[in-house]
């Protein structure tokens, strides 16, 4: 993800860098006219390269869940999040009668599943002082825009705390699929 974002961004020149990103955006302008494909495109593009300490936390959240619960199972609840979320705000902003700077908006990356993932494991880790930390955690990550005040909050951080409920709900099955031993590497 590092990696394409960095050569879009120093390869491609501005303009078609913006128009390679408006292809790939979930925004309400591309939905309505039945460019669906921009549910999958757009969780493969970044707008511009991650933090490297979010980054890391990304690699770390989206490794354990893998490690510990199987590819199937974070592949399925990253897409499950990304989609999930974008349609949601999608219909939002539609019900909303966004404005044409917010249909036109370029919303690209991986935050939604990143945040379904999150949400996933905090309600699927065990109990204990430190997955209640981590939960804590993780879960402060997922508020963090909020923090500054709901002004300065826009639609897409709206759509990572969806992302977040959605991957929460999906956090029992996730458990219950671990005490059956599906996913877990020792079954694979």
């Amino acid at each position: 993800m590092q990696l394409g974002a960095y050569a879009v961004r120093h390869l491609l020149t501005p303009d078609a860098r913006r128009r390679l990103l408006r292809l790939c955006s979930t925004n309400v302008d591309n939905l309505r006219r039945g460019r669906w494909h921009t549910l999958a495109g757009s969780a493969l593009v970044v707008e511009a390269p991650m933090e490297l300490p979010y980054a890391l936390l990304l690699l770390a959240v989206l490794g354990y869940t893998e490690y510990a619960y199987g590819a199937w199972w974070a592949a399925g609840a990253f897409a499950y999040g990304h989609v999930g979320a974008s349609l949601v705000v999608y219909a939002g902003l539609r019900a909303l009668r966004a404005g044409p700077r917010t249909r036109a908006a370029i919303d690209v990356g991986t935050s939604y599943g990143f945040n379904a993932v999150a949400g996933a494991l905090t309600a699927a880790l065990p109990r204990g002082y430190p997955q209640t930390a981590a939960r804590g955690a993780l879960l402060a990550l997922a508020a963090r825009p909020y923090l500054h005040g709901f002004r300065r909050t826009s639609f897409t951080d709206a759509g990572h705390l969806l992302a977040l409920a959605l991957g929460m709900g999906l956090g029992p099955a996730l458990a219950a699929g671990r005490r059956r031993g599906l996913g877990h590497p020792s079954s694979q």
